[in-house]
């Protein structure tokens, strides 16, 4: 993975491989030298797709669930089972573009969908890349986070981008 000069500080790095042939959507968040550091599990037989992101005790953390019948993908976001966000991917042939309505400030998701870089932006300053690989069996991502975010809100926005642009079940 490429590093990136984030602007404000230390950088947390994560890896995230998806199983190939899962049932439901369940993988773990590595950190950068592989050890275990979040789960992720999906809900099997659900209209719309909920997904829990998990310590490494099992304990939520992070809930989210897609809400149906809109034109545009859209999925809530819990933490700790309090509403923090709405992710919405907005409409566009060429850039993956998100808005995030959140109270934890003024988030968007930019990136080109042809290239599988994006960026995670707050009031305009750079605080994740994510860079998802090309050719590989399973969904591979890349994460680099700013030290100083809440790490388990940007990734909860990374895996909401994944199940936009790439889990063929999303539309």
């Amino acid at each position: 993975m490429e590093r990136i000069n984030l602007e404000r500080g230390i950088l947390m790095r994560y890896l995230v491989k998806q199983r190939a042939f899962s049932f439901g959507d369940s993988y773990a968040i590595k950190d950068e030298d592989g050890n275990d550091k979040f789960l992720v599990k999906g809900e099997v037989f659900t209209m719309g797709h909920k997904l829990r992101l998990l310590d490494t005790s099992g304990l939520e953390l992070i809930y989210i669930e897609q809400e149906l019948f809109h034109f545009k993908p859209t999925f809530n976001i819990y933490d700790r089972g309090n509403y923090v966000a709405t992710v919405k991917k907005e409409l566009s042939f060429f850039n993956a573009n998100f808005s995030i309505e959140s109270s934890k400030g003024n988030y968007n998701i930019e990136g080109e969908l042809f290239s599988h870089e994006f960026s995670i932006v707050k009031d305009g300053i750079k605080l994740a890349h994510v860079s998802k690989e090309w050719f590989s069996f399973a969904d591979s991502y890349g994460i680099e986070i700013d030290d100083n975010e809440n790490q388990e809100f940007i990734l909860s926005l990374v895996i909401v981008l994944d199940e936009i642009l790439y889990n063929d079940k999303n539309n």
